[in-house]
């Protein structure tokens, strides 16, 4: 870790990361979805891809990985003033994460209408009960991450 990257919404650097480690998700047998945190200079905390078979967890979501791996680096629960880029809409378990660890902003590719937590399904951002939005920025590189799941899933059938 450590590449520093300019954090904007139409910067697609950090998205490039987190479409490689979906990729190493995929050659693992995992669901090609990678995520990666960077702070506020734009400097990489962390990168992962899902591993949920690997760790034989359904927690081990990319987006969990690195909140949990970006919180340890920094030594605290809250990653304020950090941006998260994701291949995939959120899921509801992980748009919570993403508010409790008060992440600036989220920046997605794909959208998942069946499991999203984000602008589909529960809407996790817009719940009354949500202590903390952020930022939300569809549709970065949403077509290589949606290729990348339709591939996956394809080979699967």
């Amino acid at each position: 870790m450590g590449t520093k990257y300019e954090a904007n919404p139409g910067q697609e650097g950090p998205m490039s990361v987190a479409l490689g480690a979906a990729r190493a998700a995929a050659a693992r047998g995992e669901v090609p979805v990678g995520a990666v945190i960077v702070d506020a200079d734009g400097t990489v905390l962390a990168a992962d891809g899902n591993r949920t078979r690997e760790h034989s967890d359904p927690t081990a979501h990319a987006e969990m990985l690195v909140i949990r791996a970006a919180a340890a680096r920094l030594g605290s629960e809250r990653l304020t003033g950090c941006d998260l880029y994701v291949t995939l809409e959120p899921c509801p378990m992980c748009a919570a994460a993403i508010s409790a660890a008060r992440i600036r902003r989220l920046y997605y590719g794909a959208s998942d209408p069946k499991s999203g937590g984000v602008e589909h399904g529960p809407r996790i951002f817009a719940a009354a009960s949500c202590h903390h939005r952020p930022e939300v920025y569809p549709d970065i590189s949403a077509s290589p991450a949606a290729a990348l799941l339709r591939e996956f899933f394809a080979a699967r059938r």
